[in-house]
């Protein structure tokens, strides 16, 4: 550990006694625990969404989009959706609107990292996703992860939105000594192992140099189920512990009934096991029929250098290219179905 880096975690050291802060202090003991119990770090890939940078706000880039996308072109359409809903909806100035239409326009045809309107850059951002790791797989949530107010199991309630929105990317941002050893600890991560093609190690050795810092961003929840082959993730990353539980709740009361078309017989035994698991409230493990589920931890990681955050590594895959998503528009915000 360098010298710098000592002085930085003794710094945020220093800053939480100063703090007096018990909350602080207990989740702050809750990652230490983590630690010791889960002391290794499992990679599960590269994910992506959309940052922006508004001169108005200030030079920071702040995410517009959640950083959970599995391929750069997802993260694209999403821009291309916000664009052109804030043309349509947020503006009566044919000017802005003429200028938000042109970046659509761009994102329908080409598969840009970064566009620009009306003094605003937008661009694909990449993060990676890891989880800790223990003798007994991975990290389930902590105590003192935050949970909804009301936790709802109706299938049809909202999601808790996800704290990436807004979320300002800042590599200096360390939220106690915890992490500000991890950030440590990432600062040299890069895809290691044959496993990896080597155009993909070559891109990761190259992230290290040209975007050195690293914002953690907030932490996630997912379902995991133990397979051969270790943890396979089932579903999207949710915002806390309990919307995880939800969505492990509705695959198996009926998504993956609908899915995986199951017969009567089984989409009967998947519905019983559901209410099982929704009448311990809050389990993080579950097992039936010969599978394990478990709620996890999962974090992220994101490089930004001199010009900003990453963007996608010229490695990082897409299954489909650019398209046409939305009617066109013109810049009275009439709209043409064609």
């Amino acid at each position: 550990m360098s010298d710098d880096w000592q002085q930085q975690i003794q710094a945020l050291h220093e800053e939480l006694i100063q703090r007096d802060d018990p909350a602080a202090w207990v989740r702050e003991a809750d990652a230490l625990e983590a630690t010791r119990r889960y002391p290794h770090l499992a990679l599960r890939g590269p994910v992506f969404g959309v940052a922006r940078q508004d001169p108005a706000v200030g030079p920071q880039w702040r995410l517009v989009k959640p950083v959970v996308d599995g391929m750069p072109q997802m993260a694209r359409d999403g821009l291309n959706s916000y664009l052109w809903f804030t043309a349509k909806d947020d503006t009566d100035d044919p000017a802005v609107r003429r200028e938000l239409l042109a970046a659509v326009a761009v994102l329908e045809r080409e598969p840009v990292n970064e566009v620009e309107a009306c003094g605003v850059r937008y661009r694909i951002v990449r993060g990676d996703e890891f989880a800790r790791v223990g003798d007994d797989g991975l990290e389930p949530p902590r105590p003192t992860d935050a949970e909804p107010v009301e936790r709802s199991w109706d299938r049809q309630a909202r999601d808790t939105p996800s704290p990436d929105v807004d979320f300002v990317l800042d590599p200096d941002r360390v939220d106690g000594p915890a992490a500000g050893a991890l950030k440590l600890g990432l600062r040299d991560f890069a895809y290691t192992g044959f496993r990896f093609p080597s155009d993909v190690r070559a891109d990761s050795k190259r992230a290290v140099a040209t975007h050195p810092d690293i914002v953690l961003l907030p932490t996630g929840f997912g379902v995991g189920e133990r397979d051969g082959h270790g943890w396979q993730p089932r579903g999207v990353l949710m915002s806390t512990p309990h919307d995880a539980r939800r969505l492990l709740y509705s695959g198996l009361s009926e998504v993956w009934a609908l899915l995986y078309q199951f017969d009567d017989e089984k989409k009967a035994r998947y519905a019983k096991a559901a209410e099982e698991y929704r009448a311990l409230e809050r389990a993080d493990d579950f097992r039936f029929e010969g599978r394990a589920f478990r709620i996890c931890r999962v974090g992220r990681l994101l490089r930004t250098g001199p010009d900003g955050p990453e963007t996608p590594r010229p490695s990082d895959g897409d299954e489909y290219g650019p398209m046409k998503i939305h009617p066109s528009m013109d810049e009275d915000g009439t709209i043409t179905y064609e």
